[in-house]
């Protein structure tokens, strides 16, 4: 399949697999995060995880029709006002699931992942019935479109640079919440003992609520960036979450290293597969691969130790 390709042709397409890998990465790092944080701070199973991620992508599609309509001068710049309601929107109705639902029902994994099924099913019902069951597609500013020419034969789209360097920039913003502020050491002392951490004035609630609403707010902002590689429709979430829940599965709950490490080992594996197969069969293999090593090593990648 080699044989008229010259090496140099070769190392570009390699190149250019591996971009897209890279890309895919950064797609499965912005899903990931939130749902390692809910599901290692809380072990909640949110399977409406998904359902949170295209609200973001539905308020950033809203955003980019009212610029389109009102402000056309500024429509270049829409893109991070849309990225700061989404985290908005998504966040919210996170807090507001977590008070009204999920804190009835810690300490019963089961009945979270069925709570949480049911209500992505609510939710993708009032999609469709506020926006429709048709896809919709979000408009591009000019300067997202195109390619960076690297080389003659090499070209990366902007649109994945964009993507690459909004994860690197939510990535160290979480990593700096989690490990060196004053609430994400709440949140760690939760994780570790939460009997402890009540007895030492930590408010557990609150800690649970915000971790919830921040999980979802960064589903909120991975939707954002969904909008850039696909359409929108009411359950396109559901597209997405196994591939979510392998992630952060594989990597280790409640590590973020774990989570990078797992998205990048998964997205590169199925890039270079997709270069040798069909896509449907790289992502098998992939599977079979990481399924094969948590039979070995059903911790994942990372895992924490944590005191009961």
């Amino acid at each position: 399949m080699f044989g008229d390709y010259s090496l140099g042709d070769l190392g570009s397409i390699f190149v250019m697999q591996g971009f897209a890998g890279l890309i895919l990465f950064s797609v499965y790092v912005l899903m990931a995060l939130g749902l390692a944080i809910i599901f290692g701070q809380m072990g909640v199973i949110n399977m409406a995880h998904g359902e949170f991620m295209i609200l973001g992508a539905y308020v950033t599609w809203m955003t980019s029709s009212f610029f389109q309509s009102y402000l056309p001068s500024l429509f270049s710049g829409y893109f991070f006002l849309a990225m700061i309601l989404a985290f908005i929107a998504s966040g919210a109705l996170g807090m507001l699931v977590e008070w009204v639902l999920i804190r009835h029902l810690y300490k019963r994994p089961l009945d979270t992942l069925l709570a949480t099924w049911g209500l992505s099913l609510i939710l993708q019902q009032a999609y469709r019935s506020v926006f429709g069951a048709r896809e919709v597609g979000v408009e591009l500013p000019q300067w997202m479109l195109g390619s960076l020419h690297v080389t003659d034969s090499i070209e990366v789209p902007i649109n994945g640079v964009f993507v690459m360097c909004l994860t690197l920039l939510i990535t160290i913003s979480v990593a700096y919440v989690m490990y060196k502020s004053r609430w994400g050491r709440q949140v760690r002392a939760v994780v570790q003992n939460r009997i402890m951490a009540g007895a030492v004035g930590i408010n557990t609630e609150k800690v649970d609520r915000y971790t919830f609403g921040l999980g979802c707010g960064i589903a909120g902002i991975a939707g954002s960036a969904f909008t850039m590689i696909g359409s929108t429709g009411p359950t396109s979430g559901q597209l997405y979450i196994v591939d979510t829940f392998l992630v952060v599965v594989f990597g280790g709950a409640a590590s973020l290293v774990g989570t990078i490490a797992s998205a990048f080992s998964i997205s590169q594996t199925q890039s270079t597969l997709e270069f040798f197969m069909s896509g449907s069969m790289a992502k098998v293999l992939t599977l079979l691969a990481v399924v094969g090593i948590l039979m070995l090593r059903p911790q994942g990648l990372f895992a924490l130790k944590v005191r009961k």
